[in-house]
């Protein structure tokens, strides 16, 4: 069955609420923060992206939520870690029995749209949080994970990240995928578990198309031809992408998105060294922290920095002129960055990426797929 038909079968079966879009992302990154704060997602809360009031007012179908921890969560922390993090999720899950459900698959989506629940899924973001254990996978699929991002910015003893094919390419033992790398993505095409190419070096990416018999997906990632990052995709790889039934979803992430965004964020860092300073000693040595309370400290001056929404309109239709509606969709990357573009504040402005397309010329059945029918395909490609 062509991929368009399937997307048409999909929303025809799923579009129920008076014909209004339904939007699902592939990434979110609310959930480390919920575990550090203790927050109730399930009440709005003033300094998120996403809650469960915001996710009502958005139409949103489902979010997938990253389950992620850093480099220095080595071998013993990084698997208890992730962990911790699902069961916030499904605590949530239980907290809010009428308004959301943790699912696993297509049909379980299916389901809950049908119920009008809010469906949220898990998504690994670092393949070092199985710590080179297939067991880990195992388990963490048992738990629902819908896909695993191969690499964090940190390699793996058996995949090598773009920042380290970039930034280490000549200290590397490996570059791409080990017989390891190539046995885990078999395994995950086994399991069901889609496999993420977000964050992979560019021969880790070939690795993986050449490895997985299913849809391979890019979580959060851009188009490097209109911003030249090292996480974003190349035109080749857009077209490979596509030519295996993948599907980009587009990171709104700033510096993903404007290559004048970096610049002008080290300037601005450098204009108050002193406050960051001070923040990061008064954070703990937090650096992530602390540029976020300095950004807080100075609005202004950081929505300057911030894109014009068009330029990710213009990614959008990029990579839709490149490899068609059916391979595009949206992973905006919240709650995971200092900076999104204008007019992106929260998840309810997705519809302003709604109406954008329409004045562009885009068809209602090309802006679903776009919205969540993509996904809904390739989860059930992946998992039937």
């Amino acid at each position: 069955m062509r991929i368009s038909l399937v997307a048409a079968l999909l929303f025809t079966a799923l579009s129920t609420r008076a014909q209004r879009l339904f939007w699902i992302d592939t990434h979110n990154d609310v959930l480390s923060e919920q575990v550090r704060s203790g927050e109730d997602l399930g009440r709005s809360q003033k300094d998120v992206q996403l809650d469960l009031p915001k996710a009502k007012a958005a139409h949103m179908a489902a979010q997938v939520f990253s389950i992620w921890c850093g480099e220095e969560y080595g071998p013993g922390r990084a698997f208890k870690r992730a962990n911790q993090e699902i069961d916030s999720l499904q605590a949530l899950a239980a907290r809010n029995p009428k308004k959301m459900v943790l699912v696993r698959n297509a049909t379980e989506l299916k389901a809950a749209m049908q119920q009008h629940l809010f469906a949220a899924l898990i998504g690994v973001e670092g393949g070092h949080m199985i710590e080179d254990r297939m067991d880990y996978l195992d388990s963490l699929a048992r738990r629902g994970m819908v896909y695993m991002t191969l690499t964090w910015n940190n390699s793996t003893a058996w995949a090598t990240s773009a920042r380290d094919e970039v930034l280490k390419k000549d200290s590397l033992s490996h570059k791409g995928l080990t017989d390891k790398g190539r046995a885990i993505v078999a395994r995950m095409n086994e399991l069901g578990v889609m496999v993420d190419v977000s964050h992979v070096g560019d021969q880790t990416f070939y690795d993986v198309l050449a490895a997985s018999t299913k849809p391979v997906i890019a979580s959060h990632s851009s188009a490097f031809a209109l911003d030249p990052n090292r996480r974003n995709l190349k035109d080749a790889q857009l077209k490979a992408l596509a030519a295996k039934g993948g599907v980009v979803f587009v990171n709104f992430y700033s510096a993903f998105i404007d290559s004048a965004y970096s610049p002008g964020r080290a300037d601005f860092l450098a204009r108050h060294r002193v406050e960051l300073d001070s923040l990061t000693k008064a954070m703990g040595g937090d650096p992530d922290e602390a540029v976020q309370r300095l950004y807080t400290a100075h609005p202004a001056e950081v929505d300057a920095l911030r894109p014009p929404f068009a330029l990710l309109i213009r990614h959008i239709d990029y990579m839709v002129k490149l490899i068609g509606a059916d391979h595009v969709g949206i992973g905006a990357d919240f709650d995971g960055a200092e900076s999104y573009v204008k007019g992106m504040d929260d998840v309810r402005d997705y519809r302003k990426i709604a109406k954008a397309l329409r004045k562009q010329g885009y068809s209602r059945a090309d802006i679903q797929k776009i919205a969540g029918g993509n996904f809904l395909r390739v989860l059930a490609a992946n998992r039937p």
